[in-house]
């Protein structure tokens, strides 16, 4: 046994140098190896030329067999899957990434803008503009689906990989949890006031594109956000008034009325609008409204059938009747809540249907009154008074004048307004050559099939400009909203046909659910068909609700 090195103190004890002793140290670390026998001992490095190289043994493949396929980690790592691609519309990547499994999702990609957040004063920021964001497109009616897709889409583009939202009728909430040893952390705001303002939706969708994108840092997404809120709506309430009226006129040519009920129909509905201005103004709640704006279309058509007794005069009353019903509606509410549901947002579309319905029973109400006062005071209105002669010149005309007021009243940017109205036009064209001769089909499926063009085209337009779909599609399908319908039932009803009313009623709401799924129906056909443009591959779609199988 080679004995312990004498340290440097003995070693001087001897007369040996420090050199002298680490040589030794050396030989003897060298030496304390023993190969086993049979064995050659290994060559002595060379120490003048020092190498970390490593040598790959003969037979071993320095590169892996074409048969490995996907099971071959290569040496430099596995590329990190990347939804951010260029020319791919924030909606539908926020999609497909929101409903992925939280381990699957794809990291955030890191930019210097995202040191802010990491550091950690900066989340609770983030958090509160990811609410604010989705508080006003919400508030806009924008769909519960695009609203989760923004505020997600907001908080991965500033370094939050573990969110989740959650979009109800009036509250939005979103939790972020840094890790999985961290608390999560919960925000929520309630959406309190509501709004039709496409301008301003417009405007906030431009926002999350940039933000997604990684354009603009969080300061300068606060400062932008504010401007959106400050700005006024681009069109007063007098333009307002006259759009309304307007909308009512162009109705009432749709179902055979000439000249003077156009001008009746508007005087009535601008008559509606400032009371229900001025019922919103001492903060009386939207049913009351409603009910007040259906009293004076409905009276017009009253004074017009007490006037005159001839065939021409009632169908000139029911047109100005039927026009007031077209400009109140609820058509984007119920696109909204059909949309939700479809998409899997349940809690959300039935709030918005019930607020259907609770809108649509207050102008059912407004009207009912107005009728049974007709009937006491002599007024002979028929249902079958209001079938006029098919005027597919002026119908269309009229349905294009509709469609341009529906955009004023939704305070749409202007240069939207025509791509609407022009919309609209070929929907009310579909739908006028499906129902006339020589096709003759039903209403229900005519109207599905116009709604199906509208939404196409909106979604088309959505992502070719990466702009909200609603100001192509909600302004497009007032021509097809179920005013005679409407109309039928509760002039039966206040003549005491409860059956008839019921019927026609339930054909109304058939036509609103029709509209509401031919427009959904167009817009997903569009995502399935349609690639978006500067994509070279595909993007993976969005993961669809799990099916149940009833139980």
């Amino acid at each position: 046994m080679v004995g312990e090195p004498k340290r440097n103190g003995r070693s001087a004890e001897n007369g040996d140098s420090s050199e002298e002793v680490r040589q030794h140290l050396a030989d003897e670390v060298r030496s304390a190896f023993t190969p086993p026998a049979g064995m050659p001992l290994p060559p002595i490095p060379d120490d003048d030329q020092p190498t970390s190289e490593f040598a790959v043994p003969e037979g071993l493949l320095t590169s892996p067999p074409t048969d490995f396929g996907s099971a071959f980690t290569p040496p430099e790592g596995i590329p990190r899957v990347s939804l951010v691609k260029p020319g791919v519309p924030w909606q539908d990547r926020m999609r497909t990434m929101i409903r992925m499994p939280l381990a699957e999702r794809p990291a955030p990609e890191r930019s210097s803008r995202s040191e802010d957040v990491e550091s950690g004063p900066a989340v609770p920021r983030v958090l509160d503009l990811t609410l604010r964001i989705g508080e006003l497109l919400l508030a806009g009616g924008e769909g519960a689906e695009d609203v989760e897709a923004a505020m997600f889409g907001v908080a991965h583009a500033f370094g939050l990989d573990r969110c989740e939202p959650t979009v109800t009728f009036t509250l939005i909430s979103i939790t972020h949890q840094p890790s999985l040893v961290d608390d999560p952390v919960t925000v929520g705001r309630t959406v309190r006031r509501r709004g039709t303002d496409y301008t301003r939706l417009a405007a906030v969708f431009r926002l999350v594109d940039d933000i997604t994108k990684g354009d603009i840092t969080l300061e300068e997404s606060y400062r932008r956000l504010a401007a959106i809120r400050r700005n006024r709506h681009p069109y007063s309430k007098n333009a307002l008034t006259l759009a309304s009226g307007t909308l009512s006129g162009a109705a009432s040519l749709l179902v055979g009325g000439d000249g003077l009920v156009f001008l009746l129909a508007a005087i009535g509905a601008m008559l509606g609008d400032r009371l229900a201005w001025l019922c919103a103004g001492r903060g009386l709640p939207e049913f009351y409204q409603f009910a007040v704006a259906a009293v004076p279309p409905a009276a017009m058509g009253v004074v017009v059938a007490v006037v005159g007794s001839s065939n021409d005069t009632k169908l000139k009353a029911a047109a100005v009747i039927t026009g007031g019903l077209f400009a109140l509606i609820p058509g984007r509410a119920l696109v909204a809540a059909v949309h939700d549901g479809l998409t899997g947002f349940y809690i959300t579309a039935a709030a918005r249907l019930l607020e259907v319905v609770y809108l649509v029973v207050g102008i059912v109400g407004g009207v009912l009154v107005m009728l049974y006062v007709g009937s006491k005071l002599g007024a002979e209105l028929t249902p079958e008074s209001t079938q006029g002669d098919p005027r597919p010149v002026t119908q269309l005309f009229a349905a294009m004048l509709l469609a341009l007021a529906f955009c004023l009243l939704l305070q749409q940017e202007r240069h939207t307004v025509l791509l609407a109205t022009l919309n609209g036009g070929v929907a009310w064209l579909i739908y006028g050559a499906l129902t006339n001769d020589p096709v003759n089909v039903d209403t229900v499926p005519a109207t599905v099939a116009a709604a199906g063009l509208v939404g196409l085209f909106g979604q088309l337009m959505s992502r070719y400009q990466f702009a909200s779909s609603l100001p192509y599609i909600t302004a497009a399908i007032g021509p097809l909203l179920p005013g005679s319908a409407t109309y039928f039932g509760l002039l039966n009803i206040a003549q005491g046909h409860i059956d008839e009313g019921i019927l026609s009623l339930s054909r109304a709401a058939a036509l609103a659910l029709a509209i509401a799924i031919g427009v959904n129906l167009g817009g997903e056909l569009a995502r399935l068909f349609i690639k978006s443009p500067g994509v070279e591959t595909p993007l993976p779609g969005r993961r669809a609700a799990k099916r149940t199988r009833g139980f």
